[in-house]
């Protein structure tokens, strides 16, 4: 099963929002949300919660991708999250998340005994190349026990 696969299969929001998990690999995941009239906002593109879920959902496939190795010790929790709509959203759009630190350093803190944090940057972006939409979701590997 790929990280999408297990993320649409057990996040009722990513099916909800029916997210196409496009690319999920340690450097990069690539997640789109299909043009859907049920989730547009007063303007007819999709909705600012339906943008933020796309891009946190965005951020957990690259932690998954990245940290799934480490679930048997540790559990990936978002912190933080901080998001920026940049420009009208219209029609489909895709969010592609970025660690922000080496996972060798995460890691390395976790061996330690530490309670790593490190963020993820999201870019949303419309059909025609244009950004709509930023957000870094900090996340921390909560030790297990």
């Amino acid at each position: 099963m790929t990280v999408g696969e297990m993320l649409v299969a057990t996040v009722p929001m990513a099916r909800t929002l029916n997210l196409e998990f496009l690319e999920t690999t340690p450097e990069r995941a690539v997640v789109r949300l299909p043009d859907q009239a049920d989730y547009h906002n007063h303007v007819g593109g999709p909705h600012a919660g339906a943008m933020f879920t796309l891009a946190e959902s965005a951020s957990g496939a690259i932690v998954i991708a990245a940290f799934g190795d480490q679930m048997s010790r540790a559990v990936p929790l978002a912190v933080k999250a901080e998001i920026g709509y940049k420009k009208l959203a219209m029609g489909e759009v895709t969010a592609t998340a970025t660690l922000g630190r080496p996972i060798a350093d995460v890691v390395a803190e976790l061996d330690a005994g530490q309670r790593p944090e490190f963020p993820v940057a999201v870019e949303i972006q419309r059909a025609d190349g244009a950004v709509t939409g930023e957000m870094t979701v900090v996340w921390t590997l909560r030790p297990n026990g």
